[in-house]
């Protein structure tokens, strides 16, 4: 294995977990700020109320997302099987 090989490996594993992370921070940002607008509009400034919706939001998207992400590293994980077997 030479080191171009290597580089591809890496930026494949970068691309890989910026594909599986991307949904989920989507998501956590859109309720953070719409949570933020909401207490902006009502001049509620709790700081623990960010926290449980935005949780749970997050969770519900690993739920909805998880096969996606499985689908992902198993292709990854095939990818990278290949290419040890045929060297």
């Amino acid at each position: 294995m030479n080191s171009s090989e290597v580089l591809d490996f890496a930026r494949e594993a970068i691309w890989l977990v910026l594909q599986m992370a991307g949904p989920i921070m989507t998501v956590g940002l859109a309720v953070g700020v719409a949570i933020a607008l909401l207490q902006a509009l009502t001049q509620v400034q709790e700081m623990t109320l960010v926290f449980v919706p935005k949780i749970v939001a997050i969770f519900i998207a690993l739920l909805v997302f998880m096969p996606l992400m499985g689908a992902l590293l198993g292709g990854f994980m095939n990818r990278i099987a290949d290419r040890v077997i045929s060297m």
